[in-house]
């Protein structure tokens, strides 16, 4: 007895649902984006304690060759001539948002007396709270 040739079924792959999950993963990307505001490099001195610094915080870099970026915590860091911009940048945005936290980035290899231009210039807008990264494990709680 003859039997009959078997039909062979092509293996396919189930497609209908395959939008849904790329709508899916679109969304948790959106939401969990993460822009990086201040992306200048600098080694951060070490320190026995760090806290944790705000999200938003506004962001005032100093690099190893004394070049002085700013950002306002949402857009990103601009290159500025001196201590004397950040006080009106600064200003500017004590004036929108009295409460602003800013966080003051320099290189290990800065001298002090440009950290200490940069801090002045923060007190002389106005800024409330001036967060000093460093190098070292973060510790629950905050400080100003």
């Amino acid at each position: 007895m003859r039997l009959p040739p078997r039909k062979v079924t092509q293996a396919v792959i189930p497609t209908s649902s395959m939008a849904d999950i790329v709508f899916l993963l679109i969304i948790f990307f959106v939401l969990t984006f993460n822009v990086e505001v201040d992306k200048t490099q600098v080694q951060l001195p070490k320190s026995m304690l760090r806290f944790e610094v705000p999200k938003k915080a506004a962001v005032v870099s100093i690099t190893d060759a004394g070049q002085i970026r700013v950002s306002d915590g949402e857009s990103t860091s601009t290159p500025v001539k001196g201590p004397e911009d950040v006080v009106s940048f600064a200003a500017e945005i004590v004036a929108r948002q009295a409460d602003k936290e800013f966080v003051l980035k320099a290189d290990r290899t800065v001298p002090y007396r440009s950290v200490d231009r940069v801090i002045d210039a923060l007190k002389q807008a106005r800024v409330e709270t001036v967060y000093l990264l460093s190098e070292q494990e973060t510790v629950e709680g905050g400080g100003s």
